[in-house]
C-alpha cells in the first residue's frame, strides 16, 4: 500500500451545521492538525443558495479533503485522501463531537502505484 482515502458518509446532522461555514471550517482545521497533514493555500468554499448546503476542497501536500453537506438530508460526505500511509482519526467521534452526526460510515481505501503487488 502506497497511500490511503476515507470515504466518509455522515448521518443525523443538525440543518444549521452543515450550513454553518466556521464549523466545517473548524472540521477542516482539526483534520489538519489531529493528522499533521500540510495545506497548499487556503480551503475553497461554496456555499449552494437553495439548500445553503456546502462544498469545501483543500488541496494538500498529501492530496486533498473534502466536504459536500446535505442540509436538507441531515448528511454529508467526507474525503480524505493522503498519498502516504497516515493512521486514521476516530472518525466516528470527530463528526459526532463536530457535527453532531449520530450515524457515521467509513470506508477506508487503500491506494496502490503501482501494479506490481
Amino acid at each position: 500500500m502506497n497511500g490511503m482515502e476515507w470515504l466518509v458518509d455522515i448521518f443525523g446532522c443538525p440543518a444549521d451545521v452543515l450550513q454553518d461555514r466556521r464549523t466545517m471550517s473548524a472540521l477542516f482545521n482539526t483534520v489538519v492538525r489531529e493528522m499533521r497533514l500540510h495545506p497548499m493555500g487556503d480551503p475553497v468554499w461554496h456555499q449552494f443558495p437553495t439548500t445553503k448546503g456546502m462544498t469545501g476542497f483543500w488541496m494538500l501536500l498529501e492530496s486533498h479533503m473534502t466536504i459536500h453537506t446535505f442540509p436538507e438530508y441531515e448528511s454529508a460526505c467526507f474525503n480524505l485522501f493522503c498519498c502516504s500511509p497516515r493512521t486514521a482519526m476516530d472518525w466516528q467521534s470527530m463528526f459526532s463531537r463536530m457535527i453532531q452526526a449520530t450515524s457515521v460510515s467509513i470506508r477506508e481505501c487503500p491506494r496502490e502505484y503501482s501494479g506490481n503487488r
